[in-house]
């Protein structure tokens, strides 16, 4: 069988051309009565998702074991990338270097389905188009307001701004955010002196207090956020590989494969059951009829994903590239008493269903 390589500007360009919709396919003159189709490849996207962890130090992270009794505070500015989830989706790419030829006489009724590239999907039955998501590299999957560390500026009061001395301006935000504590826990109480006048207003004061809690807070322990982004790749083997995917690096994320700035994420696919030709009832393998109809027998393979020693994802994948191809007799399709329909999987080419047009 012919085995394709595409890379991930082909993919990419073939996914965003290609459309939802299915064709029927009927053997007239104008075509010679042959009805002409490709078969798939398996293609790979790799949804990868990682957490950006950025920890910024607050400017009296000196001070938090002494002002407000924590040592669990960030003592210097940094951030990691950390991969938190894969998933490898097979999708099928038609194979547009190779075509087939299903060859009628006139007057046969067969038809063949296939989507907008002439992939085949079905004979003498009509069937919905593959879905085939857009792949988009990019993807920030949650956003975040990064903290730039001064919030706590829009709570001072003027002695904190005259103050020349560190240690006095971190003793004032000490006090302040006291004052802010006892203000909270004297509205859940009830005790405040001007209480809310519904529940409503409560929310609002709560969530202004809390606001400056953290605020407050921040300046000596420090901030820590994450947010969450994702990445789509797309691969073609064409047999046995170990590739470099991506790079990860601490500061930069998701980087090139030959940008060394990052730790290499290896993804590497392996046969495990390569196709075998069926067999007949004495167990003898089954010859190809004349003018067949070609279509897939897919093999198996194991898809892993790495990196620094890690095993992140491993799963066993059916894939056309690591099977062969084989034929059903034409006139199975042509019996004008009791023809026959097909249906073939859109992700290896492998025949799914076969039966009587007229059984139920």
């Amino acid at each position: 069988m012919k085995k394709t390589f595409l890379t991930i500007a082909g993919v990419l360009a073939s996914l965003v051309c290609s459309g939802q919709s299915t064709k029927v396919l009927t053997a007239e003159k104008s075509n010679e009565y042959g009805l002409v189709y490709s078969l798939p490849v398996t293609a790979l996207e790799i949804e990868v998702t990682a957490s950006h962890q950025v920890a910024k130090k607050g400017p009296f992270y000196l001070y938090a074991k002494k002002m407000i009794g924590t040592d669990k505070a960030v003592s210097e500015d940094n951030e990691k990338w950390t991969i938190t989830e894969i998933s490898v989706r097979p999708y099928g790419v038609p194979d547009s270097g190779t075509q087939y030829l299903m060859q009628l006489r006139p007057g046969a009724l067969t038809s063949i389905t296939v989507d907008s590239d002439g992939m085949l999907l079905a004979i003498n039955r009509e069937v919905s188009a593959p879905s085939r998501n857009d792949v988009k590299s990019n993807k920030t999957t949650e956003k975040v307001k990064w903290p730039t560390g001064n919030e706590y500026l829009d709570f001072v009061d003027e002695d904190f701004v005259a103050s020349k001395s560190s240690a006095k301006q971190a003793q004032l935000l000490a006090e302040s955010l006291m004052e802010v504590r006892e203000s909270k826990l004297s509205l859940t109480r009830g005790t405040a002196d001007a209480m809310p006048a519904d529940g409503k207003q409560m929310e609002l004061m709560l969530a202004s207090l809390g606001q400056q809690e953290a605020a407050l807070t921040a300046a000596f322990t420090g901030t820590v956020s994450t947010e969450y982004v994702s990445r789509k790749y797309t691969f073609v083997p064409e047999g046995d590989t170990e590739e470099i995917l991506f790079r990860m690096s601490d500061f930069a994320g998701f980087v090139d494969a030959d940008d060394l700035s990052g730790d290499p994420v290896y993804l590497k696919v392996e046969t495990i059951n390569e196709a075998s030709l069926p067999v007949d009832a004495k167990g003898e393998p089954k010859k190809l009829p004349k003018n067949a109809v070609i279509y897939n027998i897919p093999g198996s393979a194991q898809v892993t994903v790495t990196s620094v020693g890690k095993k992140l994802f491993e799963k066993e994948i059916q894939m056309s590239q690591f099977g062969m191809t084989f034929g059903l007799d034409p006139l199975l399709f042509t019996d004008k008493k009791e023809p026959s329909y097909a249906v073939f999987d859109p992700v290896t080419g492998a025949l799914v269903e076969i039966g009587s047009i007229g059984a139920k």
